[in-house]
């Protein structure tokens, strides 16, 4: 059976909620045109006027066809739920409203922004988590060089996130250049872009990390991610 598309996802998806929906949209890498062949996934939000479990049912087999496909299952709000969710999740609602494409009906004209405090706590609280999952993730690697290449690139896309949400507390533009989003992330937080630049290019294919080095480039991922979360916590605590 052939793998479902993202033009399949969005026909369904407009079959399925009819005049109820608002909008499908691409977010995320792949908006980017970061998407890296078989290490990326699509992320798909579908806004709606009103949701019921009646609703979700009838997106049930579509949403495991997708997910079958390598895909996570989309993000699903009401419309007047993303209206409300730029406190809660600051991070994903700034990074939807820098870069996006609409794939059916269109975006609602709020929010059109991102406070910067209500940016600051989550990157805090998403920083603390994401270097504590890195650690679960060595200790189950338990020193297999091709699980720690496996756990770095699937942090990579996380990763980026973060400090992309960096630079926009710092009240900069991120940019589509991810190299260069590491580099200025690095440059305000004060740690070593080079394992992380080293992850981008063997995420990419362009540049493989020996499995020799690969212990080395997580250790050095990791007093990076250290790094980052002390800085933030600075941000939002001072010195």
């Amino acid at each position: 059976m052939a793998k479902m598309t993202l033009e399949g996802l969005t026909d369904r998806l407009v079959a399925a909620h009819g005049d109820q929906l608002v909008a499908v949209v691409l977010y995320g890498s792949a908006a980017r045109s970061e998407r890296v062949e078989k290490r990326s996934d699509y992320n798909v939000l579908l806004i709606v006027r009103s949701l019921t479990a009646a609703g979700l049912r009838a997106t049930a087999s579509t949403t495991r066809a997708w997910s079958a496909a390598g895909n996570r299952p989309p993000l699903m709000l009401t419309e007047a739920e993303w209206r409300s969710s730029r406190d809660v999740f600051a991070i994903e609602v700034a990074d939807i409203l820098d870069r996006h494409r609409v794939l059916a009906g269109a975006m609602p004209a709020e929010p059109s922004r991102v406070e910067p405090q209500h940016l600051r706590h989550q990157l805090e609280f998403e920083a603390m988590g994401k270097l504590l999952a890195l650690r679960q993730g060595i200790l189950a690697a338990d020193g297999d060089a091709k699980k720690e290449l496996a756990l770095l690139v699937a942090s990579r896309s996380a990763v980026l996130v973060l400090l992309r949400t960096l630079l926009r507390v710092h009240e900069e533009a991120p940019g589509d250049d991810s190299e260069e989003v590491v580099r200025r992330a690095a440059a305000l937080a004060g740690f070593d872009p080079a394992p992380f630049l080293d992850v981008l290019a063997h995420a990419k294919g362009s540049a493989s990390i020996p499995v020799a080095r690969a212990d080395a480039v997580l250790t050095e991922c990791h007093a990076g991610l250290q790094l980052l979360v002390a800085h933030v916590d600075r941000l939002v605590h001072g010195s």
